[in-house]
Formats: C-alpha cells, structure tokens, sequence
C-alpha cells in the first residue's frame, strides 16, 4: 500500500507560482506512477498531469501545458507540481493519486490540498 499526504497549497494571485508536493510513504515508491488531479467546486475530478515511476514519462492535460510541471525525486518519496503563471481557472482541490501503471485508474489517493488563484 502507498498513503500519499500533499502540501503546498494556498492562496496565490493570478500569475502567480506554487509547488505542490506530494509525499508518499513505503520503500516502493519508484514502482509507482504518480498523477496530480483536481476538483473545482460544482465540477467533476480532472486529471492534470502524470509521471511514471522512473521519471521518464510525463502526461499533462492540455490546459497546463507550458504552465505546470511535473517532476518527482524517489529518493525523497516526493512528487511534485510546479504551477506557473496560474490562473483564476485554475482554483481546485488539487490531489495526488499513486498507481502501478500510469494509464492505470490510481488505486491510492491523498486527502488534496487547495489552490486558490485570486484575479
């Protein structure tokens, strides 16, 4: 089993930059493929981004692209998401979910952390 916990979260302007991080428990957290997803208020969860357990393989929706990175350090056990020229849009619950396949439908989720982007 993996339990993720994320952090980094909080209020930023438009514009703005926030890391997101993700740390997960285990000794096989390199065997895992790690995504961020999102829920803003009144809508569905959106996947955002993902990267394999090596590293070597990231997936991003097209919305963050060029904004939004994805990157992890299997030394630390931590995922992270760099948010860049953040949007209003942007505003989610923003959670990490871990799975033995990236295309897999992620098996252990955190509890998310907030984001908000104030115009």
């Amino acid at each position: 089993q993996v339990q993720l916990v994320e952090s980094g979260g909080g209020l930023v302007q438009a514009g703005g930059s926030l890391r997101l991080s993700c740390a997960a428990s285990g000794r096989t957290f390199s065997r895992y493929a790690l995504g961020w997803f999102r829920q803003a208020p009144g809508k569905e969860r959106e996947f955002v981004a993902a990267i394999s357990g090596s590293g070597g393989t990231t997936f991003y929706t097209d919305s963050v692209k060029g904004r939004f990175t994805i990157s992890r350090d299997n030394s630390k056990n931590t995922a992270y998401l760099q948010m860049n020229s953040l949007k209003p849009e942007d505003t989610a619950v923003y959670y990490c979910a871990a799975d033995t396949d990236i295309l897999g439908l992620y098996d252990y989720w955190g509890q998310g952390t907030q984001v908000t982007v104030s115009s």
